[in-house]
This record gives structure tokens, C-alpha cells and sequence, in this order.
């Protein structure tokens, strides 16, 4: 069984990434966050490549493929994420994966500094488990993973990305959708001015 990890990202264009940070750090400031969150996060994918047979794909938003690939290297496969809302963008990428023959995809962003190799791993191990969906709620509502075993554009579908609800109405769908669902360990996103002292910490 193929098992395909996909990092969404921004290019770190100052002004452009991070801008709730921005009253706190500056332009210049909240891209570096940026910057320093993805190759962390690239970092741990790349070690997850060490515990696990799995590929890795970058998906951006900004930049185009030359920028992404002189900052991130050319040993890591970047795609734009393409237009629309989050969730279209989220589902498109699946949908492209599993076209490839891949049966396993999880699907992760950059804030999370908590998010490592090890809960990767996790992920894909309930998978495997013959769970439909895999959940890694964020403290803010919403959630830093999810981990698919099919085409299920449906939780896609009439979310209200940004906002605190997006984890709730994603499991109210998956529940109308009868699928089963493995939770992994809450962790909190960086996107506010109050989540900096957790990343000092970090």
C-alpha cells in the first residue's frame, strides 16, 4: 500500500504569509516564522522518510515552482496548490494522488511546531488500521492533519475555513458520511501574536 505525505505552504513573501503576525513581528519577521516553520516541518517529513516508505510532496501557494525549489531543494517534489478556497485545494491534491495510485494520504500545513515525524507516523499507522479518516485537531477549532484511505471531497465541502468551527464541521460530515474516524493528540497552531511565547518554547 503506497502511503503519500502532502505539506501545505506559502512562500515566505514578506507582507504576504503570516499577516496575523505581522503586528507583532513586522512584515520581514512574520515571513522568517514562515520560512522557519516549513523547513521544520520538510525536516520532519524528511525523517518520517526515515521510519516509513512513504513520498513527499510540497504544495505551495505564492512563489512559483523555481523559488519553492531553490529554498526547499530539488529532492522534494513541489506543486502549486492552484485556485480556490482551502478546502478545494486540499481536495484537488488528494484527488491527484490517488489518480498516481496512492492509497494512503495525509495531508499536513506548517503551523504546528509540535507536529513531527512521529505523529506523521501515527497517522498513517490508523490508516492502516482501516480507518476511513484521520483527525489531528488544533486548539484553535481546526486541525493541523488529516489523513484520508479514500476520495471523500465531501468534507470539503461548505466549511468555514479560518474559522474555529472547521474541525466540527468536518466530523459532523464525516458522521453523516458513516466513515470511521481516528483522533490523533491536539496540538496548537502559531497564527496569532498570543501563540508566539509557545514557539519560543518550542
Amino acid at each position: 500500500m503506497k502511503e503519500h505525505l502532502i505539506v501545505f505552504t506559502r512562500y515566505p513573501e514578506p507582507g504576504k504569509t503570516k499577516t496575523r503576525l505581522i503586528p507583532a513581528l513586522g512584515a520581514q519577521g512574520a515571513a522568517d516564522i514562515q520560512r522557519q516553520m516549513t523547513e521544520y516541518t520538510v525536516s520532519q517529513a524528511k525523517e518520517l522518510q526515515n521510519l516509513r516508505s512513504v513520498s513527499v510532496e510540497v504544495r505551495y501557494d505564492g512563489g512559483n515552482r523555481q523559488l519553492m525549489q531553490d529554498w526547499l531543494g530539488y529532492d522534494i517534489v513541489c506543486r502549486s496548490q492552484g485556485k480556490g478556497d482551502l478546502g478545494s485545494r486540499i481536495a484537488r491534491s488528494h484527488q491527484f494522488a490517488v489518480k498516481t495510485g496512492i492509497d494512503y494520504v495525509v495531508i499536513i500545513g506548517t503551523d504546528c511546531p509540535r507536529l513531527n515525524a512521529e505523529v506523521m507516523a501515527q497517522a498513517f499507522q490508523q490508516l492502516h488500521l482501516a480507518h476511513d479518516l484521520v483527525l489531528g485537531p488544533a486548539l484553535d477549532g481546526g486541525y493541523y492533519l488529516i489523513g484520508l484511505s479514500r476520495l471523500l471531497p465531501e468534507l470539503f465541502m461548505g466549511i468555514d475555513w479560518g474559522t474555529a468551527e472547521v474541525l466540527q464541521q468536518t466530523v459532523v460530515i464525516a458522521q453523516q458520511l458513516k466513515l470511521s474516524i481516528a483522533y490523533l493528540t491536539p496540538l496548537a497552531d502559531v497564527d496569532r501574536p498570543e501563540d508566539l511565547s509557545m514557539l519560543n518554547r518550542d
